[in-house]
């Protein structure tokens, strides 16, 4: 009877991870999917001038870090978004390099451009956010990126 025992709890041991094989590809390709979906959504919006809804796009506790600057947290993100469209942003280009989930929580590592007017380009840099799935959908919650941009020689 223990010998039946082991060769089932074995082959049921062999089918979890041929099953955990199996759906661990497919679940990284949904997320990083949904992941550039909300990307483009983003994009869109700011494209669009849409601060407000960049902002939505948050987790209710959301945090970003952006470089040279405090920590922005708050209604304080749609300010933040709002100064960009203002500036005359209204462009963006994010590249998902890599993207995982465990749970409700995601991490996404890319790169972005920021062009500006007539092809010049305002910056260049690397990305990580947290994401945090709220209600079944993915939302931004932490944003820090920095340019890839040379300080200036002093």
């Amino acid at each position: 009877m223990l010998h039946k025992l082991k060769g089932s709890v074995a082959s049921l041991s062999g089918f979890i991870l041929l099953l955990g094989v199996g759906v661990a590809p497919a679940v990284a390709e949904d997320v990083r999917a949904a992941i550039e979906a909300a990307n483009a959504q983003l994009v869109s919006a700011l494209s669009r001038g849409d601060a407000a809804g960049i902002a939505a796009m948050y987790s209710a506790n959301a945090q970003m870090f952006p470089a040279n600057s405090d920590i922005v947290s708050g209604q304080a993100i749609q300010q933040f978004w709002q100064g960009a469209v203002d500036a005359g942003i209204k462009n963006l280009t994010l590249t998902t390099l890599e993207a995982e989930a465990q749970g409700n929580i995601a991490y996404e590592v890319g790169t972005y451009t920021l062009p500006g007017e007539e092809g010049k380009m305002i910056d260049v840099g690397k990305y990580v956010v947290v994401w945090k799935r709220v209600g079944g959908q993915w939302k931004l919650h932490r944003d820090i990126w920095t340019t890839s941009v040379p300080a200036p020689a002093q």
